[in-house]
């Protein structure tokens, strides 16, 4: 059954927001830690961005590190060609379906708040993005790890 399921997972998926900062770089990073190593992760933004220190934060809370990586934008990327685009921002959903019109590219949206919008402490700060990265865990973990819980509730 195991190996069933591996089969269907795509090859190579990207992760896809807005600046590539905050949501589709902490995707990323959780995907490969929870993906097989046999799938190529990757995450750029429509737009160039600036790095997130509450982003570091966050995954160093998971012990992961975006290490010397930088923000991206889809035309850094080496390889354009993905099995799968996981958009998690309406800008980015409509970039990919742009992108992919004319390609056999498998697009999701998973909706995903921003949380550079909280205020208040640096607590409260913390728990925004905190909030981000268990979502993205558990829609990473459904969608490829569970699938029959995807839409357990969705």
């Amino acid at each position: 059954m195991a190996g069933l399921a591996l089969a269907t997972l795509p090859r190579s998926i990207l992760f896809l927001c807005g600046m590539n900062v905050v949501r589709s770089p902490m995707a990323e990073q959780l995907a490969r830690r929870m993906l097989p190593t046999t799938i190529f992760v990757a995450s750029a933004g429509v737009r160039a961005g600036e790095r997130d220190p509450f982003v570091d934060a966050v995954l160093a809370e998971e012990g992961l590190t975006l290490g010397e990586r930088h923000p991206r934008t889809m035309d850094d990327l080496e390889d354009d060609y993905f099995d799968l685009i996981v958009t998690l921002a309406p800008e980015a959903h409509h970039a990919a379906l742009e992108l992919t019109r004319s390609l056999a590219v498998e697009v999701e949206y998973w909706p995903m708040p921003d949380p550079t919008d909280a205020g208040g402490t640096r607590e409260q700060i913390m728990a925004a993005y905190r909030d981000v990265r268990e979502r993205l865990k558990l829609r990473i973990g459904r969608r490829f790890l569970h699938p029959e819980a995807k839409n357990a509730t969705d």
